[in-house]
């Protein structure tokens, strides 16, 4: 009986630090948003995970016009269309460093990540950080843009992304556990 009370403590002392060691963790929830739903989604995220929020911010804010996907000569259809564009970022995190989970969420723009998140990505050091994309969309999946994170940065330590549009507050907080 002892022996088997020895074993159950121990077990529950596991779990204890297995939850304390997530728990431990420092988060940054970066997000870039056109439109405010993307920051709808991470500001909820942020509360959920207690990680810190950081808004992707153009150095040139996107307007209505710039966002007009159905003219090709639109800011954000000229920069989609190349693979090189890096929009300049104006708010550069000075501790990225003291993160060790980055949640790195945008809106799905021509069926992947708008290219400001490469000039994010490319302006950080992500050594020995996990990184887990997540999106909002009218109507496009996650798994192109992640595909293409992966491919881009195959170095980085990458969780799954998933789309979160319209999620709630307890399906996040599955979604964050089960990671």
């Amino acid at each position: 009986m002892a022996a088997l009370l020895t074993i159950s403590l121990s077990a529950c002392s596991q779990g204890n630090k297995t939850k304390e060691n997530k728990e431990m963790k420092k988060v940054l929830v970066a997000y870039f948003s056109a439109s405010g739903v993307t920051e709808g989604v991470a500001t909820q995220l942020a509360e959920v995970t207690g990680g810190e929020l950081l808004k992707i911010q153009p150095e040139q804010p996107y307007t209505d016009a710039d966002l007009d996907w159905r003219d090709k000569q639109s800011r954000s259809s000229v920069e989609m269309q190349n693979k090189n564009s890096r929009p300049a970022i104006t708010n550069k995190l000075a501790n990225m460093q003291d993160y060790d989970v980055v949640y790195v969420g945008f809106p799905i723009w021509w069926y992947t990540c708008p290219t400001i998140i490469n000039t994010f990505m490319e302006a950080y050091d992500f050594k020995g950080k996990t990184v887990i994309p997540f999106a909002t969309s009218g109507g496009s999946s996650i798994k192109k843009a992640c595909e293409d994170l992966k491919a881009t940065y195959p170095d980085v330590n990458w969780k799954e992304g998933k789309l979160l549009n319209r999620a709630s507050k307890k399906e996040l907080e599955s979604w964050v556990e089960g990671l």
